[in-house]
């Protein structure tokens, strides 16, 4: 019988959701926004951060915004849920990004 891991701290979960990121998309390819205080104080969050995400890699090339998004969930699924509540993403491939 497996337990889920206990929470981070909350100054250890942005580091945490870069890593996972860059892992499954390259380094230097992803941003991450702690978003966390603009939420501070709402219960339904139970403790969990809120977090905004720029993720570029050629992987999302051919794939429709809802398979990226799903990619992006997959690769950060070990934060979820007790280290991340809201996550806000943007997924582009390289092209894409520097064009908008």
């Amino acid at each position: 019988m497996s337990t889920s891991p206990l929470p981070l701290l909350p100054a250890e979960r942005p580091a945490a959701l870069l890593a996972l990121l860059e892992a499954a998309f390259g380094a230097g390819s992803t941003t991450v926004f702690d978003d966390s205080h603009h939420h501070a104080g709402h219960a339904s969050a139970g403790g969990a951060g809120h977090f905004r995400v720029r993720v570029v890699s050629e992987t999302f090339a051919g794939l429709r915004t809802l398979a990226r998004h799903r990619l992006v969930y997959t690769a950060s699924a070990a934060l979820m849920p007790q280290d991340i509540h809201a996550l806000s993403i943007t997924a582009v491939t390289p092209a894409e990004s520097t064009t908008g």
